[in-house]
């Protein structure tokens, strides 16, 4: 999910919106293979933070159909994507974790944030005018989704949110409207703060460092998928762009293909990018490192996939039960929302 860096205040808590600690949220939309990047900057933490605070992990397969896409492929990434995350250590008996489809609270609270958020701030989001100028036939939920972010959020009572830089408007205007709603109808929506992984938040692609590692939006040369097998993994990583220099050195602006590979490192075996860089004098070894690193992280994760892959059906009820779990939990929040809003209830 993805605000101004600056909004870390205290969420907005009344009579009637929840007080803190609230929930902690992370959503991913199913538009491909989660790849290294997803894991390093959202999913491990998720996992982590899973253990000892109260988590909502939801699949945003509604946010996958803004954009032209084919049914069968968002039903199959959506299933791979749960597979993946359970296989990478979520805990649905810790978090709840469901496909945001099967909640339909979702877009009830959408149209009613809808009512609360005008058209100008919408429009002016940079990914709705960049995903725009693209498109010949724009789709209206490409305008609005946004919105349907903001309701994600604010159904959960969450506090903290796992951003990215690309998100961090978004959840802004979530600030925006949760501010605005509380003002106008009384305090219904807990105001959210994003969150930012300290270490390898930004994964960049291996073939152009300049651009974020990405399922859609990146080259498969550059992308390290977390399915991807132990040989592959090593070819992508030989190809990785470094540069001219001599020797190995943490400088993101400057050598921000070597940086990747550091920062990489770093998340999968601790340490400091810069240190690290001290014990890999050469590219060579520090590839073979990067490789090994990657391919250690990676194969318990594939292993358990393979595991799970093979009864479908236990995924789906883990999906069904969080989806049950979801609705009884937001109820609370849209009677309120709709409560204050002048809806009868």
């Amino acid at each position: 999910m993805t605000a101004n860096p600056t909004a870390t205040a205290t969420p907005t808590t009344g009579a009637a919106a929840p007080a803190a600690p609230g929930v902690s949220l992370s959503g991913f939309k199913p538009t491909g293979h989660l790849h290294l990047g997803n894991l390093l900057g959202a999913i491990a933490p998720m996992v982590r933070a899973h253990r000892r605070t109260d988590s909502v992990v939801f699949l945003a397969d509604l946010h996958a159909m803004t954009v032209r896409h084919d049914p069968g492929a968002l039903r199959a990434f959506t299933m791979e994507q749960a597979t993946t995350m359970l296989a990478a250590g979520l805990d649905p008996d810790r978090a709840t974790f469901y496909v945001q489809s099967q909640v339909p609270a979702h877009t009830e609270l959408h149209y009613l944030l809808e009512c609360a958020t005008g058209y100008g701030e919408a429009h002016r989001m940079i990914q709705f005018r960049e995903k725009s100028a693209t498109q010949r036939h724009v789709r209206l939920s490409l305008l609005t989704y946004p919105v349907l972010m903001a309701a994600d959020i604010l159904l959960h009572d969450a506090r903290d949110v796992p951003v990215g830089e690309d998100q961090r408007q978004h959840l802004e205007l979530t600030r925006e409207i949760a501010t605005r709603f509380n003002g106008s109808y009384g305090e219904t929506f807990v105001v959210p703060r994003a969150v930012h992984p300290e270490v390898a938040a930004r994964v960049m692609d291996l073939a152009d460092p300049t651009a974020k590692m990405g399922k859609t939006t990146s080259g498969a040369s550059g992308t390290i998928f977390l399915l991807d097998p132990p040989d592959l993994v090593r070819r992508k990583v030989a190809r990785a762009v470094t540069d001219s220099e001599p020797t190995v050195a943490y400088d993101p602006d400057l050598r921000p293909g070597v940086a990747n590979l550091l920062e990489i490192l770093a998340a999968c075996v601790g340490g400091s990018p810069a240190a690290l860089a001290a014990d890999h004098p050469s590219y060579g070894r520090l590839k073979a490192a990067v490789t090994e690193a990657v391919v250690g992280v990676l194969h318990p994760l594939q292993s358990r996939y393979a595991e799970l892959s093979r009864d479908p059906g236990y995924v789906r009820r883990v999906l069904a039960d969080g989806a049950q779990r979801a609705r009884e939990a937001v109820e609370g929040t849209v009677f309120r929302a709709r409560q204050a809003i002048g809806l009868l209830t």
